[in-house]
């Protein structure tokens, strides 16, 4: 039988009149194969750590757990300054800033850029309607109004004025404030429930102010809508995508109240403010947004709402009807349920925010709320205990803005030299959807 040779096969059977000496020859080669396919498997591997991994384990470790410490400590040992009117003190850089760059969310999410509020802005229409003004159109009177919401007066667009003529004074306040120009805008954010045009008003400040070079969108979130915005507008930047974004807070809710009915005509204003979030270098100065908090609600639309109010078909209607303009309800509220989930909601928002720091209530300079009504300012500051000499309100003037509100008692404490830079700001905006939003 002519000898059958089988070399490097595994796993088959085969018969073969080898000797037991031949036999043992080509097991020690295979082997010897073997060990040298591991030693270049193992090459490979060591080249694949080195190349993702330039330090070994341990210092990596060591880095990492650096970096949560530096994060957890009280950053109040560093001398650096910034031109932000909130940089808080308990935020500036460590002594180890490289460490804490590194460092985020839990130690392991970091970010590319810092952020800061470097200047901000605001604009009013000039037509008052005052409390008196009201008990010509409404039974009401001028103590009871202020008696129960603390407003004395409401701003309220013109004929010949629009939101985003305002929108866009505010925006170049802002622009000044912080020493740039339009050209230098990157992102445009315009929290707004009100817009000129159906499909959003964020592109025609961007025409207006001239910031041809920036991206521009709207947000819709109600009486939280600039919160929100200043915290999607920190993402862009943190993210390194960005390096200057305005945002804006504007309605004109005057043009959805019933003024006919004197449970919401008394409560509602037009106004708008703005803020630019500017880049700064993370590893010198970590990041001026320590933490933030958004919720929502669907279920408590039914509380606050202004649905759309127009024929839903309007192909089956007849020929009268069929070019019709659509139309959206004036705003329904029951106030007390608004009442009642907003005075557990603000405190609960604002507390998530400091429970992802190692701050306290003690440690909050203003709390910069929605102005919606003194009572629910009050009762918000007596339940996170913040005494009322620390609470920004400008509500008597202005009342309920919607997402123009905290930008504009933003802007008007800092030019009165109520918020000064270090100063640590804790903001809340809440209202319909239901939404509320938190940043510190």
């Amino acid at each position: 039988m002519t000898p059958t040779h089988i070399y490097g096969v595994r796993g088959v059977n085969t018969t073969s009149t080898l000797t037991n000496e031949q036999q043992q020859q080509e097991e020690e080669q295979e082997e010897e194969q073997e060990e040298e396919q591991e030693e270049v498997e193992v090459e490979v591997e060591e080249v694949v750590v080195v190349c993702m991994c330039p330090n070994n384990s341990e210092e990596v470790e060591k880095e990492w757990q650096e970096a949560e410490i530096c994060w957890n400590r009280e950053h109040d040992n560093s001398n650096s300054t910034s031109s932000s009117v909130s940089v808080p003190s308990h935020a500036k850089a460590s002594h180890e800033p490289e460490a804490r760059a590194l460092s985020g969310a839990g130690g392991r999410a970091p970010w590319v850029q810092g952020v800061k509020i470097v200047g901000c802005g605001s604009s009013v229409p000039g037509k008052t309607i005052s409390n008196h003004d009201l008990e010509k159109l409404v039974e009401t009177n001028d103590e009871w109004i202020t008696t129960r919401t603390g407003i004395q007066g409401r701003r309220v667009l013109a004929e010949d004025e629009v939101l985003s003529g305002h929108a866009s004074i505010a925006a170049e306040k802002a622009m000044e404030a912080a020493g740039i120009v339009a050209e230098d805008l990157d992102l445009i954010l315009l929290a707004t429930s009100t817009p000129d045009d159906l499909f959003g008003s964020a592109c025609q400040v961007q025409a207006s102010i001239g910031a041809h070079n920036a991206a521009a969108f709207d947000i819709t979130s109600a009486c939280s809508g600039f919160v929100v915005a200043l915290i999607t507008g920190a993402q862009y930047v943190r993210c390194g995508t960005y390096k200057n974004v305005l945002v804006v807070g504007a309605d004109a809710l005057s043009r959805f109240v019933d003024w006919n009915d004197r449970n919401t005509c008394i409560l509602f204003g037009d106004g708008c403010g703005a803020a630019v979030l500017s880049a700064q270098d993370a590893k010198e100065f970590g990041c001026n947004l320590l933490s933030f908090a958004i919720e929502s609600d669907g279920t408590g639309r039914k509380y606050l709402n202004a649905g759309y109010s127009g024929n839903p078909d309007k192909t089956g209607s007849g020929y009268d009807k069929r070019g019709a303009d659509g139309s959206y309800s004036n705003i329904y509220m029951s106030g007390q349920d608004v009442f009642k989930w907003a005075v557990r909601a603000v405190p609960a928002v604002v507390k998530k925010s400091l429970e992802q720091t190692e701050l306290t209530v003690d440690d909050i300079d203003w709390l910069v709320l929605h102005q919606a009504n003194k009572r629910i300012l009050g009762a918000a500051g007596d339940r996170l205990k913040i005494p009322k000499e620390k609470i920004i309100s400008n509500i008597s003037q202005y009342g309920n803005t919607s997402a123009g509100s905290v930008p504009l008692a933003l802007d008007e404490a800092v030019r009165k030299g109520q918020i000064k830079s270090g100063d640590l700001i804790a903001t809340a905006g809440f209202g319909a959807g239901l939404t509320c939003a938190s940043a510190l």
